[in-house]
This record gives C-alpha cells, structure tokens and sequence, in this order.
C-alpha cells in the first residue's frame, strides 16, 4: 500500500460556497489515480471538523454505503456532512449513479438529522459540479 501525505487547507475553513468546498476538494484529491469518495464533516457553522475517505474504486467507480459515510459523521458529532469524490476521467459531470447515490445520503441523512449540504465532483482543470448549486440535492 502507498501511503503519501496529503497538504489540505487548515480545518479552521469555513465554506461560504461550493467553490470553496470544491478547492478544498481538489487539493485533498490531488493527484490520485482512480476515484476516491470522501466526506468533509462540518460544524453548525460549516466549520470543517474532519474529513474521511469512505472509500476508492476504480478508474471509473466507488462503492458507497450510507453507513459508511455516516458512521464518521457521527462519530465526529457533525452537523452537517459535504460528501465529495473526483472523477479521474476529469469530466465532472455525474452519472447515473452519482445521481442515485446523492439521492440515497439525501435520505438517509434527513433520518439521521445530519443535513447533506452539498456533493460535489471534481474534475480537471478546476472544473467541478456542485449537486445543491444545480438543485439536484436530493433529486433522483
């Protein structure tokens, strides 16, 4: 297994959009070579207060479950989650099942009572899709 280290900006950040989520995501994804899926978890005030890799795939898929992302939200005691992942193709638009998968965390997040405030997926050269910016949050 490589391991390498990862530079991301301070957890300090507060995001005030998906721009600022999408550039911490970038940074946090840099340079990987297949899909990794991650969830940025957030205070009251959208304060990052971790981040945690749920899982890598492939060159062109990852294999999400809803208790594997939330089961570090709530140990993390977060409010709100900010679910991620880069497509290595570098084209951000989603899929049918990045479509489905944010519907699914949608719901079950609304039972839990930890919001999904945003998935977003990047791509290459800054480009990024933002599912709440499109108002697909939750949309299956």
């Amino acid at each position: 297994m490589l391991v390498r280290e990862r530079q991301i900006p301070s957890y300090e950040h507060q995001f005030r959009s998906s721009a600022d989520a999408a550039r911490m995501l970038a940074t946090y994804l840099a340079d990987v070579d297949r899909e990794h899926f991650v969830v940025l978890m957030l205070d009251q005030k959208n304060h990052v207060i971790g981040i945690h890799t749920v899982s890598m795939g492939s060159l062109t898929a990852s294999i999400v479950h809803p208790r594997e992302v939330f089961k570090a939200a709530i140990l993390a005691n977060a409010a709100t989650i900010l679910c991620g992942h880069n497509h290595p193709s570098g084209d951000p638009q989603p899929s049918q099942e990045d479509r489905a998968i944010t519907h699914r965390l949608a719901e079950a997040g609304k039972l839990l009572g930890i919001n999904v405030v945003d998935h977003i997926i990047i791509g290459s050269a800054g480009k990024y899709f933002s599912f709440a910016d499109e108002g697909l949050l939750g949309a299956a």
